[in-house]
């Protein structure tokens, strides 16, 4: 029997170290899928709804996601299982991770917001300069020199 126990204890040492393994490499493929600091900072546009729209596709988070939810299964796996000697470690960087991924969320919501807001804006911007143009013109749109 203690060469079973031994086996047990070597066969769950390494499985606690493949659990590890699998927090770290999922950590590491959501960060990859988040976009780059320069993705977001560098725009190339002619205007501020094109440079509205470039950034929103800078946000995109990609598989960021599904990579973060990987690490969270199997770090709750390993946690449940007491397979950590110590995973404060995990825990924190699964917690930047995702704050990271709901920062880029909220921001690609606030963007996509503009984008939506911006071109209203400037219509309403260009009929209160072209009513300023024209200081006859009444509520319909006619002026008093065609009554």
């Amino acid at each position: 029997m203690s060469q079973s126990t031994l086996d047990d204890d070597e066969l769950f040492g390494e499985a606690a170290s493949e659990m590890r393994e699998d927090v770290e490499e999922s950590l590491d493929a959501a960060r990859e899928s988040l976009p780059s600091a320069d993705d977001i900072w560098d725009v190339d546009a002619d205007n501020t709804l094109g440079a509205l729209n470039t950034l929103s596709s800078a946000l995109d988070i990609g598989d960021a996601e599904e990579h973060l939810r990987d690490a969270k299964k199997w770090y709750t796996m390993g946690e449940r299982a007491d397979a950590f000697e110590d995973a404060d470690d995990l825990a924190e960087a699964i917690e930047d991770v995702e704050a990271l991924v709901e920062d880029i969320e909220a921001a690609g919501e606030q963007v996509s917001d503009l984008t939506s807001t911006i071109p209203q804006l400037r219509g309403a911007l260009e009929d209160a300069a072209a009513d300023d143009a024209d200081p006859e013109a009444d509520a319909d749109g006619s002026t008093e020199a065609e009554a």
